[in-house]
């Protein structure tokens, strides 16, 4: 598969951003969601800063603290030799019991701030947030959005994190200066949210990922609406492989975007080393819930430097796409880092895939 990266890449650098919060450093700049607006490329950048620490024997944790009413950064300092907590993981604090393996606190929090481009590779990056977290469902932060165009209006899906768990909030715009916030559209734990952007047989379909902590596997599925909010018949779509490129998890990429041969959707998956590529599924033009075709290898894996080495190795994943003619210009994230950008064919896309009667397994 011929891939141009860019020759600017990475586009966006957490030395590129100043951060917002005093005493804090800019880890991550990644994960954009991507709109065209009024002429400009406009990423929606995943800002990841952590509290500055000058203690070793110390690890902070920042959260938005709402218990007045108001949000309110708060820092929370835990004793690097507490057994209670599993510190190996450099983006999340662990409880460090066998039986109760999930997050006590993140290292980082995320906030959603916007980049500006007329040429869609060289960017200004505005000063200030443009959605920061603003209810205790957002207490984490505000991680990995994805940008939907119906209309005039700008849907922006994102994984609104809390102590609760992972939930998917859901805002609209209409110039990327004033928005609503609809509240979450989707219940913990779930993420990779992607709206699609037009009415299909009257009815709106999302792409997400549930994450079961029992049975089953983080894998993706789709759903329809009437309203954007209230979402239901929800329908298994694609797997993980028994062994490969994608046998740890999988989950929706970009917005899926219409062609003559289907809705085509650029997915992330990762092996169980936690090595993200991004792969294609081709969906039915009427009904998006039948896969017509998909990607058997990576479309885009993990090559360049920036790519291999970061806050979390081996990464490209993406969260947004632009699409002129035959060229699909993919925006992704870079070793849970930096922003890159690169450039593929949309026939040469199509020439990958695989058509089978079904790709989804037997329930």
């Amino acid at each position: 598969m011929k891939v141009e990266r860019f020759k600017e890449n990475p586009l966006i650098t957490p030395e590129d951003i100043k951060p917002y919060h005093d005493d804090h450093e800019v880890i991550g700049v990644f994960n954009a969601g991507v709109a065209e607006y009024e002429g400009e490329t406009l990423l929606l950048l995943r800002v990841a800063e952590r509290p500055i620490n000058h203690d070793p024997g110390v690890v902070k944790a920042p959260i938005i603290d709402f218990s007045d009413g108001k949000g309110k950064l708060k820092i929370i300092e835990l004793d690097i030799h507490d057994p209670n907590y599993d510190y190996s993981d450099p983006r999340t604090v662990l409880y460090n019991d066998p039986k109760n393996r999930t997050a006590a606190y993140l290292s980082s929090l995320s906030y959603i701030r916007i980049a500006r481009s007329k040429d869609g590779r060289n960017f200004t990056i505005d000063e200030e947030p443009f959605i920061y977290p603003g209810t205790e469902r957002e207490a984490w932060g505000i991680e990995d959005p994805r940008v939907t165009q119906i209309d005039d209006t700008y849907y922006i899906q994102y994984s609104a994190v809390s102590a609760e768990g992972i939930g998917v909030g859901l805002i609209s715009t209409t110039d990327f200066v004033n928005y609503e916030r609809l509240g979450l559209m989707l219940h913990p734990e779930n993420k990779d949210v992607a709206i699609f952007p037009e009415k299909i047989n009257g009815k709106y379909y999302t792409l997400h990922r549930p994450v079961p902590k029992g049975i089953g596997k983080p894998e993706i599925w789709i759903a329809e609406s009437d309203n954007l909010m209230y979402w239901g018949n929800h329908q298994y779509l694609l797997g993980l492989s028994e062994d490969g490129w994608d046998n740890g998890r999988i989950g929706g990429g970009a917005v899926p975007f219409k062609t003559e041969k289907g809705w085509l959707e650029i997915y992330h998956a990762a092996d169980k080393n936690d090595r993200y590529c991004l792969g294609a599924v081709l969906l039915d033009l009427d009904n998006p819930a039948k896969i017509l075709a998909k990607s058997e290898e990576p479309i885009l894996v993990p090559d360049a430097d920036y790519e291999k080495d970061g806050f979390f190795g081996n990464v490209v994943f993406t969260c947004g796409v632009t699409v002129q003619g035959d060229n699909v210009r993919v925006y992704y994230g870079a070793a849970d880092t930096s922003m890159a950008a690169a450039d593929l064919s949309l026939n040469e896309i199509f020439s990958k895939l695989t058509y089978k009667n079904s790709f989804t397994k037997a329930r």
